[in-house]
């Protein structure tokens, strides 16, 4: 039976396919390459085609905080189009099972931690990523709906901050951990003396391995099955601070960290209750140090052989 993993290529889309692969399963994996995902008609075709067991949206338009609050617009509209044109099509080739990915960023600034499940649309979002954040939640409300009024066993996740091998290390576009490799990185080349970082350093965040992710998405694939999102992260988090100097030990920089006060922060804190999951028997394996170690030296390869987003 087939698995679609749409954004395949990507961090997680790539991830979850290694995953599926290592148990034998045939994944079909959807890209630009194959199909726009902001086109309902080729989308719809493309799976009435392949009739697969399985869909799992892992495509979405992402980006940091500079990259979100530029342009709202495009996070909103893009997010919202590829999500329902993915259900509507799995929906309409009778897909029996849809795993979406949404974002820890879909629950309030301001949330008590760590976020259990129940604290969606509890108090307003954070403002430099909530029209990512709003198509996030439509997403969830989407699936539910398709359970609802037709009966189907479709699952949503939200997963916290993710990292690894693939990653978008493009500075305007990428999440914190990704740039911090390529600021510490390059800055330990050329012998920086100095590299400057936004804001203060001291929000708190979760950072999980994409690895970890993929296998909690291929559990919950086949053992859950309920309206409620599952959460899913490391279960730890460490200030935006200590996660840079993390960061430049392992890249071996010895140079001075200065941060910029005035430029964004964001959600002070943010760390995922995942006692849900992992009551079911999933946990991360990967810790931090040993996964941004990993994922230095796969950038510095990629880099080399031209694989690296930049």
């Amino acid at each position: 039976m087939t698995i679609v993993v749409a954004g395949g290529t990507g961090l997680v889309g790539s991830a979850i396919t290694r995953a599926f692969k290592a148990q034998g399963e045939e994944v079909f994996i959807v890209n630009r390459s194959n199909v726009d995902l902001l086109d309902s008609e080729a989308t719809g075709a493309l799976l009435a085609r392949l009739k697969p067991y399985i869909v799992i949206d892992a495509a979405a338009k992402v980006g940091g905080i500079g990259a979100n609050a530029s342009k709202p617009v495009e996070f909103l509209r893009d997010n919202l189009q590829i999500q329902s044109n993915l259900m509507h099509g799995a929906y309409s080739a009778g897909v029996e099972k849809f795993v979406f990915l949404g974002s820890s960023c879909i629950y309030p600034r301001d949330c008590p931690q760590p976020i259990k499940e129940e604290f969606l649309m509890t108090g307003p979002l954070e403002s430099t990523n909530s029209a990512y954040a709003v198509a996030k939640i439509a997403g969830i409300e989407m699936i539910n709906s398709y359970r609802k009024e037709h009966g189907l066993s479709w699952i949503s996740l939200m997963p916290t901050n993710l990292y690894g091998p693939g990653d978008n290390f493009n500075l305007s576009e990428s999440h914190v951990l990704p740039a911090l490799i390529r600021r510490f990185v390059e800055a330990e080349a050329c012998g920086a003396k100095n590299v400057t970082l936004w804001g203060t350093g001291s929000p708190l965040r979760d950072f999980l391995h994409v690895d970890d992710l993929a296998n909690a998405v291929v559990m919950a694939s086949e053992n859950y099955d309920d309206s409620l999102h599952l959460n899913v992260g490391s279960g730890h988090d460490l200030s935006i601070k200590s996660l840079a100097e993390m960061i430049a030990n392992e890249a071996g920089f010895k140079g001075e960290i200065k941060w910029d006060s005035t430029k964004l922060d964001g959600t002070p804190r943010k760390i995922l209750d995942t006692s849900r999951i992992t009551a079911m028997g999933w946990k991360p394996t990967i810790t931090l140090e040993k996964g941004i170690a990993s994922t230095i030296t796969w950038f510095k390869e990629a880099v080399g052989t031209g694989e690296a987003r930049l």
